[in-house]
Parts: C-alpha cells; sequence; structure tokens
C-alpha cells in the first residue's frame, strides 16, 4: 500500500494544488525548456509541416513586438521592458492576464520566440496571418501546423488547444 509522510510539506493541499497547477502550466506548452523544444520540433516534423513556399524569402510572421530572431538579448529587452524571469538563456516576459511570451538566446542572440495567447480574444492572431494560409481545425477544434521557412533560416508554428477557452502558442526558432 502506498503511504505518504505528513512531514513533507508538498504533499499538504495548498502544495498539492501549486503542484497540480506548475504540471498543467508545463503539460500546456506554456513554459518551453530545452528539451520541450526539441520535442515540440520532432513533433512537428512528425505531424504537418511544410516547405517554404516558393519564392517567399521572409515568412509573414517574422518579429513580434519588435524582436527578431538573431537579434541581441539587450536590444530585445529594451523593446519588451522588464522580464518576470531573467537568465542568459530565457527571459519569461507576462504582458497582461491573456498574453505572455519567453524568449530563447544562444550566445547571447534570440534564438526562439514562443508566444502564448490565453483565451478567446481580438489580440490572438489568426492562423492565415501567422502562416499565410488558414489551418483545419480537428474535431475537437485544435490545430497545428509548422512552416520551414528555409531562406530566413527560421521555422514557424500554430498551435491552438481545443475548448471555448484555448490556448494559443506561436512559436519562431531558428533553423540549425
Amino acid at each position: 500500500m502506498f503511504h505518504i509522510k505528513k512531514d513533507y510539506p508538498i504533499f499538504n493541499w495548498p502544495g498539492l494544488a501549486l503542484l497540480a497547477v506548475a504540471l498543467v502550466w508545463i503539460s500546456t506548452g506554456a513554459s518551453v525548456s530545452a528539451q520541450t523544444r526539441t520535442t515540440r520540433a520532432t513533433t512537428a516534423a512528425a505531424t504537418h509541416t511544410a516547405d517554404q513556399p516558393s519564392g517567399e524569402a521572409e515568412p509573414l510572421f517574422n518579429e513580434y513586438k519588435g524582436i527578431r530572431i538573431g537579434m541581441m538579448s539587450e536590444e530585445a529587452r529594451k523593446k519588451l521592458g522588464s522580464p518576470q524571469d531573467k537568465s542568459d538563456e530565457q527571459d519569461f516576459f507576462v504582458f497582461n492576464d491573456k498574453e505572455s511570451a519567453q524568449v530563447f538566446y544562444k550566445d547571447h542572440k534570440i534564438y526562439a520566440i514562443s508566444i502564448n495567447y490565453i483565451g478567446a480574444g481580438s489580440s490572438t492572431p489568426m492562423p492565415k496571418a501567422v502562416l499565410g494560409s488558414e489551418i483545419e481545425a480537428k474535431p475537437d477544434g485544435s490545430m497545428y501546423k509548422m512552416v520551414r521557412y528555409r531562406k530566413a533560416g527560421y521555422w514557424v508554428s500554430y498551435s491552438r488547444t481545443a475548448g471555448n477557452d484555448p490556448l494559443v502558442t506561436i512559436t519562431m526558432q531558428r533553423i540549425d
């Protein structure tokens, strides 16, 4: 029989609630670590990807709030303001209760940008504005598509969860 010792503080109700919230947050993709970025890229390649449309040099979604792939970290922080969480590898920005972003750095340059829009809202871009085409929704309402822009040197993905209050994640990442 499984037995939990009561002297461990994580096993009280507030600790369990905090753990549950953290697991849900991580599972929705709101917190992207190096491992999940790799998993997401691998999963995307296995599910639905497309190469850059012929003749197109730049993706439609080529910046976020004035920051771009390859920009120096100091310049990105000047444009986005003070991050809620800051390190040499990544910054986490919360703009309001419906929009947040993670900016990932390699050698002090932006390597990837992941933006989260929580719930339905007018500031959430539509797939066509991000990828240049509509995405067919699955029966549950979720959708996903990734497009590689080889000339630009990065890929862009659009992911929407199912439900009336979806999480939309738009990610741009340099192609290595």
